[in-house]
């Protein structure tokens, strides 16, 4: 008897996870640089790195094709490596042409009298696709070598979600290829998860699944 208890409360708790959500794996692709400084020391060189995502969130190596819009103030060549040669500002941009659409990100860069790399925040905001609560603010930042994923007092998770697992994924909809955070240890106000050999830039959603039913349960956009 009890074992049926057991598999109708499963059951219940499977579709109270699900909601009204039909979820579609599939995404458009996307190109991201990752590693953009603000300026580059006249003189020297510096090496920009891209990344791209098909259409399941999946990063894959192909061919990037870099330009400069004033080479004269930055040349890039396709390796991704740029010389600073004068002072000024320009634009640099990445492109792949993935089957019948060609992809694009840029960004602005400066020549002066020395390298520099802002250390970033992302942030978002966690919102529940299932019956169930599931809200909070949070900001993902560098922290020496490792990333900081914070939480703020107004996070709220329910208890009654069986096997919450938090995520960062480059697809809303899956945590295949996402890196698994860990189980959801705590469920009201403040809290953080330290993230090692990982970039800022290298996931775009922050994703929880009830994982014992692979449903997943809220994201949050990482802008």
């Amino acid at each position: 008897m009890e074992k049926y208890l057991v598999f109708i409360l499963m059951i219940i708790l499977s579709f109270g996870c699900i909601g009204d959500d039909f979820l579609m794996d599939t995404q458009d692709p996307e190109i991201r640089i990752l590693n953009a400084p603000d300026s580059i020391e006249i003189g020297t060189s510096y090496t920009f790195e891209a990344m791209y995502l098909n259409n399941i969130g999946q990063s894959e190596d192909v061919d990037f094709i870099w330009e400069s819009n004033d080479p004269s103030i930055i040349n890039i060549n396709n390796a991704g490596v740029a010389d600073a040669l004068q002072l000024g500002q320009t634009t640099i941009r990445v492109e792949y042409d993935a089957d019948t659409i060609t992809l694009v990100d840029s960004v602005n860069v400066s020549v002066g009298e020395e390298t520099i790399i802002v250390i970033q925040n992302r942030t978002g905001i966690v919102n529940t696709t299932s019956s169930y609560a599931l809200t909070g603010e949070f900001t993902l930042s560098e922290n020496g070598s490792n990333l900081l994923l914070e939480f703020g007092s107004d996070y709220n998770a329910s208890t009654a979600l069986p096997g919450l697992y938090v995520y960062l994924s480059n697809n809303p909809n899956s945590v295949s290829n996402a890196y698994e955070i860990g189980a959801v240890q705590t469920f009201s106000g403040a809290h953080s998860y330290t993230i090692p050999n990982t970039n800022l830039f290298d996931y775009n959603y922050v994703v929880y699944f009830c994982k014992p039913f692979g449903v997943k349960v809220g994201h949050g956009d990482i802008l």
